[in-house]
């Protein structure tokens, strides 16, 4: 009987070892790919691409989408990727809500061999060094092509509020000071710019910018407010699509101003290019929207990050993903990249 026993535990044992050994053969990359919030159609996009490259590469890599449920301050998702340290994934490409908070989660990811990249959003000059590569929009180009766009339409200035995300986010701060460089004729030296007092024609009005922290309903609040205050307002300006993610709550507000967007009295020029936001634009209801390519962020921040794994060299720092500029006029043709 004890004989049978014995002979038991090591046929167990061998079985285990074999299935253990098959386990270690087929271990595949565990890439976390980290948003500021997982409840933005923006953030979608970038998971499509994700899951892309995880079909793609066959079995070699998962793609872990993980981030907080709604935008905050940062704090959460900084605290899932010091987690995802912890745990010591194979990988971390992250889009930092607030950016100094997220360098500090980033910094045991050296030690532990984890290499990271940043999309959508970057670390803050002094802390780049916490990762490899900034793969995503060239943000600043964003702003001054909004900036450009609003030019077309009030060429001798005026008014204008500019909507961002947190004030603590780098990209946002970003695109606000290629707004403000731009409609001012005149390069800052940092974000995110100069006030706009009279430069150039344009001033900003007094409680802008606004600041929705990724909140879409206080977005639309916000652009409701804002537009209901100031009748005389020119230029409104999110530097993402905030707003536009809630498409009938905006719709409501918009359709209040589709004549003065018609007529140009009303520069209403917005981030980002998803489906949802063109549509808008073909109703009237913006008068252009300059995007970003967040599924070839998703896309190619998982292969950049295998790359890396097998030993290849890091992507080039910036990696850039491209810019689609979109008006009425050029609707049906302006998207870019793939999906």
């Amino acid at each position: 009987m004890l004989k049978h026993v014995v002979g038991t535990a090591l046929v167990a044992g061998a079985l285990l070892a074999m299935a253990s050994g098959a386990s270690a053969a087929e271990k595949k990359y565990v890439f976390a790919l980290v948003p500021k919030n997982t409840n933005n159609p923006f953030f979608d996009q970038a998971l499509a691409g994700c899951k892309k490259a995880e079909k793609e590469l066959n079995g070699a890599i998962e793609c872990l989408y993980i981030g907080p449920g709604e935008h905050g301050g940062g704090d959460e998702e900084a605290q899932i990727v010091a987690d995802l340290i912890t745990k010591k994934v194979d990988g971390i490409a992250v889009s930092p809500a607030n950016a100094a908070a997220m360098a500090s989660a980033l910094s045991g990811a050296a030690a532990a061999k984890i290499p990271v990249l940043t999309w959508d959003s970057d670390l803050l000059p002094k802390d780049k060094g916490e990762r490899l590569a900034y793969v995503g929009t060239h943000n600043y180009d964003i702003g001054v092509n909004l900036a450009k766009r609003v030019m077309e339409i009030k060429p001798k200035g005026g008014s204008i509020c500019i909507q961002s995300g947190g004030a603590a986010a780098a990209n946002h701060n970003e695109r606000m000071q290629g707004i403000r460089d731009t409609l001012a004729g005149k390069a800052s030296a940092e974000s995110p710019g100069e006030r706009l007092t009279g430069q150039n024609g344009w001033t900003e009005m007094a409680g802008c910018p606004l600041y929705t922290n990724d909140d879409f309903t206080v977005a639309v609040q916000q652009m409701e407010d804002i537009l209901n205050k100031n009748p005389n307002l020119d230029a409104f300006v999110p530097t993402g699509g905030f707003p536009q993610f809630l498409p009938d709550a905006y719709s409501n507000v918009a359709t209040k101003y589709k004549d003065k967007i018609a007529s140009g009295a009303l520069a209403l020029v917005v981030a980002d290019t998803l489906p949802v936001q063109i549509d808008l634009m073909k109703k009237g209801l913006s008068a252009g929207q300059v995007g970003q390519r967040p599924f070839e962020m998703g896309y190619k921040a998982m292969y950049f990050l295998k790359d890396i794994k097998d030993g290849k060299a890091a992507p080039a720092d910036p990696t850039y993903t491209g810019l689609d500029v979109c008006t009425p006029k050029t609707a049906d043709t302006c998207i870019g990249g793939g999906s």
